[in-house]
């Protein structure tokens, strides 16, 4: 999937979610500046969506839902929303990966019915979330750096090699 870059971080009780602002269709860059990333639940989930700007906003709505309906539960709304996207037609069409995050936990939704929850608290997702995965996990690993600079620089370090994204941040904060 050619897209974007989400990050999410958690270090010393701080979660940072950060992406990219690039929009491409095909071999152009059709936009600078769109932001990636929401706040559901009255402002206590970070959601990141990589793909398909239209299928990433169905499921970022379809998980507001479910978290309305079990009252922030994080985990139990992401269980349902990976249910529904596996099975319904409508749903199993949609091209797009989601990263969720509350202050306890950190998850990756995939349409094929994953919800990953990662060993140490860096996440990545989009085309360029290997790289700026890896480099936040260096820095997380070797430095005393904040959730905030990790999230930055990391990201800096992937808007440098991976051309589906760049260095217009937006950075949100829980």
């Amino acid at each position: 999937m050619r897209s974007t870059t989400i990050l999410a971080v958690r270090r010393n009780g701080e979660t940072v979610v950060g992406g990219d602002g690039q929009v491409t269709m095909g071999s152009s860059v059709v936009k600078h500046s769109a932001k990636k990333i929401r706040r559901l639940y009255e402002g206590k989930v970070l959601v990141g969506f990589a793909g398909s700007a239209a299928d990433g906003m169905a499921l970022v709505d379809r998980l507001e839902r479910k978290l309305e309906e079990f009252r922030g539960n994080l985990l139990r709304a992401c269980v349902e929303l990976a249910k529904d996207w596996r099975m319904d037609k409508y749903l199993r069409r949609l091209e797009a990966l989601l990263l969720a995050v509350d202050k306890e936990r950190m998850l990756l939704i995939s349409g094929s019915g994953d919800i990953i929850e990662p060993d140490e608290p860096v996440l990545g997702i989009g085309s360029g979330g290997d790289f700026a995965r890896s480099a936040a996990l260096a820095l997380y690993r070797n430095t005393d750096m904040s959730a905030e600079e990790i999230v930055r620089e990391a990201l800096k370090i992937a808007s440098e090699i991976c051309i589906y994204t760049n260095s217009n941040f937006v950075i949100e904060k829980l």
